[in-house]
């Protein structure tokens, strides 16, 4: 086997990263292809960053990075991804989703990771396709657009359209992208190298498991608690979390005392009231629309117990942020 790749065999990836952009996020799919490359003892792969402006972007670490071409320069690129992080619900720029929609008329296959699957909503990237994104940014994509299909997965391959959730879910992607382009054996020794013995599949979980998260194993708890998760916008009683698992309010108040220190409405409240202040920060809906998705049923009630848990107020956190 020749040790150089053809000019057509090399795959050209494009990173257009954004101010505050996750470094993990950004390393996770750019090294996997440095790896093959050397792995395989052929150029296989070839990236170019890309920058607002053609300027240096920060990342949310504080290291900055110089864009490798200009956003004119595309010659040869087959793939570009939208590297973003914190404050990409602020970014809102015709002009640069004006550019991404170019891409996609010349062909070219669109990416994105974490919070980038927001920025190629708002291009109008996403219509008719199956994406995901960080867990913490889920429910603000949802509540914006909600006639996309936003899942939970680790990433999305859907046509010309990839997403991921971000940090190293972006590895286990490439990987996957690695391995239907050039074969498991590379993908794994890829793997290897990264110490990633075990590549994850798409529908593995992003959130760690509730019973690590709470050092609790106990079923009927487990279950009290996914309950809750998955009952945000249209809160539950604690009597019917109760009636569905089989437990009493008595019982299922021991357990939680016993495993987590507070009461399950404590619990249940705190919940909610973490949801609503991502959506503060991470969104741009309205107070009125963020205390209906998060189950409270005036905006009143909601500032006064956000007020209560945090010590501001949601209009306070959302210019404070």
């Amino acid at each position: 086997m020749s040790s150089l790749a053809s000019a057509d065999e090399t795959e050209h990836f494009g990173f257009f990263l954004l101010p505050e952009f996750s470094m993990i996020s950004f390393a996770a799919a750019v090294d996997p292809l440095r790896m093959a490359n050397r792995m395989s003892g052929r150029p296989l792969y070839a990236w170019h960053f890309y920058g607002l402006n053609d300027k240096p972007v920060r990342c949310s670490n504080g290291v900055v990075i110089p864009p490798t071409r200009k956003m004119e320069d595309l010659e040869g690129l087959d793939c570009m991804f939208v590297v973003a992080g914190i404050g990409a619900h602020q970014l809102d720029q015709e002009p640069l989703f004006k550019w991404l929609r170019s891409l996609k008329r010349r062909g070219m296959s669109l990416g994105a990771t974490s919070t980038g699957s927001l920025l190629l909503a708002r291009a109008g990237l996403l219509k008719g396709k199956t994406c995901t994104i960080h867990w913490e940014n889920r429910d603000s994509l949802q509540e914006m657009f909600p006639d996309l299909i936003v899942t939970e997965e680790l990433y999305e391959l859907d046509g010309k359209v990839m997403t991921c959730s971000g940090g190293l879910a972006g590895l286990d992607m490439m990987l996957q992208l690695i391995g239907l382009r050039h074969g498991e054996a590379l993908a794994q020794d890829v793997a290897e190298q990264c110490i990633h013995p075990d590549i994850r599949p798409a529908h593995d979980k992003q959130r760690m498991k509730l019973q690590l998260r709470y050092h609790a194993n106990h079923p009927r708890l487990l279950k009290a608690l996914e309950l809750m998760r998955t009952h945000v916008e249209e809160a539950l009683t604690i009597d019917q979390i109760c009636s569905r698992i089989g437990l009493s309010s008595r019982q299922l108040e021991r357990l939680f005392r016993q495993y987590l220190e507070e009461t399950p409405a404590q619990y249940y409240m705190a919940l909610r009231l973490e949801r609503a202040r991502h959506l503060l920060q991470q969104s741009s809906l309205s107070v009125l629309q963020i205390a209906d998705a998060c189950g409270f049923s005036s905006t009143s009630y909601f500032s006064r117990c956000y007020r209560q848990h945090f010590g501001n107020t949601p209009r306070e956190e959302r210019s404070a942020g």
